[in-house]
């Protein structure tokens, strides 16, 4: 699970949000370049011995074996790999630079070294890919999950057409070789035909569409600063479903993204040896307040999205 809070991209969206504001007027030259946001500070030095890391939290380590991570309940691995040190920022631009609903565009992306903008930042392939994209509408009824493909450029490009015009943020869930995973964070706003905004609310743990229904469980009332194991489970027609096939070589993925979307997290299965119809994870949340969840699953050849509203209650009086 990968989480990325506001206090670390609020710096973040400050640019995004003035690169977007001047773009009627923008050349295609212009891009937006957005610190993101490294491995939590304190990560252990290598102090001679083995190391130990959280697969899921690489700045969780340790030098014992045997240790949980704090933060997703997972064992610590064996790694004897520490982060780098360095900082890191995503440039992004897009082609044309003013982006209109219904009309393809460019989506380019170029991780680099803060303070040293010159140097070349390689990528790490996590879940099969080196930059997963995710694209939401500011008010969270859409979602959308792409991979930019390496160029000869140096970057990493998509093509992609907006649906609708309204209000957008980009994320980017990307690891530099050697250094802990990373998000680069950018809203923008989409000429044309508008959106009509949702506004969610209540609970909503149950999805269905083409037949398929899912459930969504928690083993513990969700407050914030507690491990809480999550379940999803999956049917089809009434029945369940047992032979769910691996999505970039999980089960299963959910990203949860609070109502302001400015707290992410990216959450991946457990192990486990059945294909379903339950696929156990687990997450925490830092703070309260309204978010949505997608799940993202494989069966019978297809990916299938679907998706939930949750309230993470604040402390009581």
């Amino acid at each position: 699970m990968f989480r990325f809070s506001v206090s670390l991209l609020a710096f973040a969206s400050l640019f995004a949000t003035t690169g977007c504001s001047d773009s009627k007027s923008s050349s295609p030259t212009d891009a937006v370049t957005t610190p993101t946001n490294g491995p939590a500070a304190g990560t252990a030095d290598h102090a001679g011995g083995h190391t130990y890391a959280c697969p899921m939290h690489p700045e969780v380590t340790s030098t014992r074996d045997g240790e949980k991570c704090p933060k997703c309940g997972m064992n610590l691995e064996h790694s004897d790999r520490v982060a780098n040190g360095k900082t890191y920022e995503m440039k992004f631009a897009a082609r044309p630079a003013q982006l209109t609903a219904g009309q393809p565009a460019t989506l380019a992306f170029t991780p680099r070294e803060a303070g040293n903008a010159a140097a070349p930042v390689p990528l790490a392939v996590v879940h099969e890919k080196k930059i997963h994209l995710i694209i939401v509408s500011k008010d969270l009824s859409q979602f959308y999950h792409e991979h930019p493909e390496y160029t000869a450029e140096g970057d990493y490009k998509v093509q992609y057409t907006f649906p609708k015009g309204g209000d957008y943020v980009l994320f980017q869930d990307y690891t530099p070789t050697g250094a802990g995973h990373q998000l680069g964070r950018q809203p923008l706003t989409v000429r044309g035909a508008a959106y009509a905004p949702v506004k969610f609310k209540n609970d909503d743990m149950q999805w269905e569409q083409d037949g398929y229904q899912a459930t969504l469980s928690f083993n513990k009332a969700l407050t914030p600063g507690q491990l809480l194991g999550m379940k999803i489970t999956i049917s089809k027609n009434g029945q369940p479903v047992t032979d769910l096939a691996n999505y970039l070589g999980a089960l299963g993925h959910v990203v949860v993204i609070s109502e302001d979307t400015e707290q992410y997290l990216h959450v991946h299965p457990n192990d486990q040896a059945d294909k379903g119809p339950a696929i156990g994870f687990n997450t925490n949340f830092e703070k309260p307040g309204l978010y949505r969840v997608f799940l993202q699953f494989n069966h019978a050849g297809q990916i299938h999205t679907g998706n939930f509203t949750i309230n993470v209650a604040g402390p009581t009086a």
